[in-house]
């Protein structure tokens, strides 16, 4: 008990220190450039605080759950032996974890309307069918990416082929694709990749080079975040331009 409090103020205290420089910038330019008051002060020094305790419980939780779940998985499908069952469940973890995105959910469904005042979508029934399919092409875009990062420990491949193959698609893609789609899907590159996607991918990663012999935790168990932002702005392009 005693050891948790510990690690717990340890993480607020570097709470504190990351939240601090933007503090700090917004407290200068309010009162020295702008020379006002700051307003509504209690709302936003309660806010703050809130901030503080959510930004420190959710660091916490990714060290105390996230993070070994996602390398006992990783050793445990390892020690297996069945890379079926792995892919498998490296497509479902992208999957769902990205399916469920707050972030994607919000730009899809932005997406949909802006479609929608385009002319490209008529009714309602089509505007939540544009976001849910748009919803679906990155999640299932994300999930072969995770599939391509697992299938790239196993094999021992370098990461910055696949990276520079992945941008040479992108730039490929982008002249074909209609101009309405192009930014959506650069976003979609970047949403993808948040909150829950990040900490279980990159614990996936590092989880499966410290369980392979001959693999390298710090040059083969990162690089897994990358594919999967590279992916979804290809497979949302190549959704504009069948749509």
């Amino acid at each position: 008990m005693k050891k948790t409090v510990q690690q717990f103020i340890s993480n607020l205290i570097d709470s504190v220190k990351d939240l601090a420089p933007i503090i700090g910038v917004i407290t200068f330019f309010q009162i020295v450039v702008l020379q006002q008051s700051i307003p509504n002060l209690m709302d936003i020094m309660i806010g703050t605080g809130f901030i503080l305790l959510g930004l420190t419980l959710f660091v916490y939780g990714l060290k105390l759950g996230l993070f070994p779940i996602g390398e006992v998985l990783a050793y445990s499908f390892v020690k297996k032996g069945s890379i079926f069952w792995l892919l498998l469940f490296a497509f479902a973890l992208g999957f769902g974890t990205t399916v469920t995105e707050p972030a994607l959910i919000a730009v899809a469904n932005e997406a949909a309307k802006v479609a929608h005042l385009g002319g490209i979508v008529n009714t309602q029934t089509e505007l939540n069918s544009y976001a849910q399919t748009l919803r679906f092409t990155v999640a299932i875009s994300v999930g072969l990416a995770v599939v391509i990062g697992v299938f790239r420990i196993l094999k021992g491949w370098p990461i910055q082929y696949l990276i520079i193959g992945g941008y040479l698609l992108v730039i490929i893609t982008t002249f074909f694709a209609p101009d309405f789609i192009i930014g959506i899907a650069y976003d979609s590159g970047g949403v993808t990749t948040s909150t829950i996607t990040v900490p279980l991918l990159t614990a996936l990663g590092v989880g499966l080079t410290s369980s392979i012999s001959g693999r390298n935790p710090l040059t083969d168990g990162f690089g897994m975040i990358a594919i999967a932002s590279l992916l979804p702005i290809i497979a949302v392009m190549l959704f504009g331009i069948l749509l």
